[in-house]
């Protein structure tokens, strides 16, 4: 009998500690996750990655790397954030190092993996970054009257062209900027249409790889006409790479948000903290206002609000916002590289 009580209790127990485990990973288990990808749990409802439960994911490097979306020219890039890059290293307390990235599909797993803590990104890059690489958009560029800066998907073409509207290019030599791009792929796929011109069906499309490729391929008759962002014209033309009446604008869109400043979801909460106070003490120098067309600061960003509509440009053009999704860009990117280094050679 006592033999039995002990079997009993031994029983009990066992099955008490697993009831525990059970209960515990429960507790652990996602109860909501939307678009993000597994390793990541959405409880709040904002649409970005929750801090990790476990204060021991918790992480606080000894130095901050911070990365920009690849488009145009890195070392212009890295000279007009050094302001900020110093700005951060006294703020925060902290080494801060500028770190070019040459890949969108690169910035993404360098924010999964770990490698950096923060990032600049453009705006079709910042929903796969959430989605795929747990990175919370804090801020934006902005002013403190008008609040998020904004930029135009526009078509640009030559000055003596006879295009005056986007169904005029039907048969013509378009150039889109890459896959990843919310102006230069992604809007002109989802809101064309309406224009009365299909992508891949009434032209083909030729991936330039940077905004400033598309203008200047316009200008040099590679392409009839080039879909790019107005920031990105306006820039060029501040810093004497095009005159302004060699080209015209025959469509601009709707509004976008200009990018995103994005931390890393698993930082310590007093280190993101910091950095986020840190950042929005920051007041942009004139070249780098200038650049962006009048932003002197970076202003606070509500991801799910002000990003719906390049989500949902990116979903009417078909792409998805999973790792799904994600994997095909990777694909997509890889083949352009590989195509553009192969044509490269030829020269």
């Amino acid at each position: 009998m006592l033999k039995n009580n002990s079997c009993m209790t031994k029983y009990l127990t066992c099955a008490l500690l697993s009831l525990t485990s059970l209960t515990a990973f429960a507790q652990e288990t996602c109860k909501h996750r939307g678009d993000l990808d597994a390793l990541y749990c959405d409880e709040d409802g904002n649409m970005t990655a929750d801090a990790p439960k476990d204060p021991k994911k918790l992480k606080n490097p000894a130095a901050l790397m911070l990365s920009y979306s690849p488009q145009e020219d890195a070392v212009i890039y890295e000279k007009l954030w050094t302001p900020f890059v110093d700005h951060l290293k006294l703020c925060v307390g902290k080494p801060v190092r500028f770190l070019p990235v040459y890949s969108s599909a690169a910035t993404v797993e360098a924010m999964r993996s770990g490698r950096i803590q923060l990032s600049l990104l453009s705006a079709g890059d910042t929903p796969f970054a959430v989605n795929i690489g747990g990175a919370i958009p804090i801020a934006t560029h902005g002013t403190e009257k008008e609040g998020v800066a904004a930029y135009h998907l526009i078509v640009v073409v030559k000055q003596n062209s006879p295009f005056k509207t986007l169904a005029d290019l039907k048969g013509k030599r378009v150039a889109h900027v890459s896959p990843s791009s919310n102006s230069g792929n992604l809007a002109p796929r989802a809101l064309f249409p309406k224009e009365g011109l299909i992508p891949e069906k009434d032209y083909k499309v030729l991936y330039s790889g940077k905004h400033d490729n598309s203008v200047s391929g316009v200008i040099n008759g590679d392409y009839d006409a080039g879909a790019v962002a107005d920031d990105v014209l306006i820039r060029m033309l501040q810093r004497g790479a095009l005159k302004p009446d060699e080209l015209r604008i025959i469509y601009k869109s709707q509004p976008f948000p200009a990018g995103s400043l994005a931390v890393a979801h698993d930082l310590d909460p007093l280190l993101k903290k910091k950095i986020i106070d840190c950042t929005f003490t920051f007041r942009f120098p004139a070249d780098l206002s200038a650049a962006f067309r009048g932003p002197d600061r970076f202003v606070p960003l509500n991801y799910k609000l002000d990003y719906a509509s390049v989500r949902h440009v990116a979903e009417a053009s078909g792409e998805s916002l999973n790792r799904a999704g994600f994997e095909a860009r990777k694909t997509r990117e890889l083949e352009l590289e590989k195509k553009r280094t192969g044509d490269a050679a030829k020269k």
